[in-house]
């Protein structure tokens, strides 16, 4: 019992944020069939189940479009924090760290210690990747959601062609549609908002107790600081 207990207390923040996942998408997937079932009574035409809406192209966009941009969210702000800074930011570098720092200050190669990863110890091609795997992850899962999202919404857009007596189009022609590139900018545009304005705002707030945040009593020039 112990050790549940000490797990659960040191994965609490992924513990706790899977829960809350598994929960909204739940949430999105009860709502979404509603509204999905209300639109098609109004269109004289039987509703569907639980099961079948999961698995139709109409859930899945939907999931796919929000997934995608918070991938995107994540490699930007991975790769920009290296080159870029914010004076007075805890979610930025001291102002004269700006770039991909030296072997000492990263702790690779002869600078490594006994409790390093075994890649940042073997020096090559291997280091050379594991410097940039979370960058490197987090564009590929990107990619992929966004290329989830294009072929989903293809299907979900062609089905509505079809509805509505029109022909539908290829999937390179739904690249280049109005449709597949608002609901892509409709989630970019929101992700920069957040990120530029959590960067600025945590220059002049605080939040006692987080690492998100600087020291309450910490001045606002203080540039990298964590709480």
């Amino acid at each position: 019992m112990t050790a549940v207990r000490s797990f659960l207390k040191g994965n609490g923040l992924s513990l706790g944020f899977g829960a809350l996942f598994l929960a909204t998408l739940v949430g999105q997937a009860l709502a979404g069939v509603a509204e999905f079932n209300d639109q098609r009574v109004s269109e004289g035409l039987a509703g569907v189940s639980l099961a079948r809406y999961v698995t139709s192209s109409s859930f899945a966009v939907d999931v796919m479009e929000n997934w995608q941009s918070e991938y995107l969210q994540f490699f930007l702000y991975v790769y920009a924090t290296v080159w870029l800074v914010q004076r007075g930011s805890p979610e930025s570098k001291e102002l004269h760290r700006v770039g991909t720092e030296t072997d000492q200050e990263q702790r690779v190669h002869e600078h490594s210690g006994e409790d390093s990863p075994t890649w940042a110890r073997t020096g090559g091609l291997r280091t050379a990747v594991f410097s940039r795997s979370l960058g490197l992850l987090m564009g590929g899962i990107f990619l992929l959601t966004w290329a989830g999202m294009s072929v989903a919404g293809w299907s979900a857009f062609n089905a509505e062609q079809l509805a509505g007596h029109e022909d539908p189009v290829s999937w390179l022609g739904y690249l280049a549609h109005p449709d597949f590139w608002s609901r892509t900018f409709q989630n970019w545009q929101s992700e920069m908002l957040a990120v530029g304005s959590m960067a600025i705002f945590a220059v002049y707030l605080r939040q006692r107790g987080s690492p998100e945040s600087k020291p309450v009593g910490a001045a606002h020039a203080d540039t990298g600081q964590t709480g």
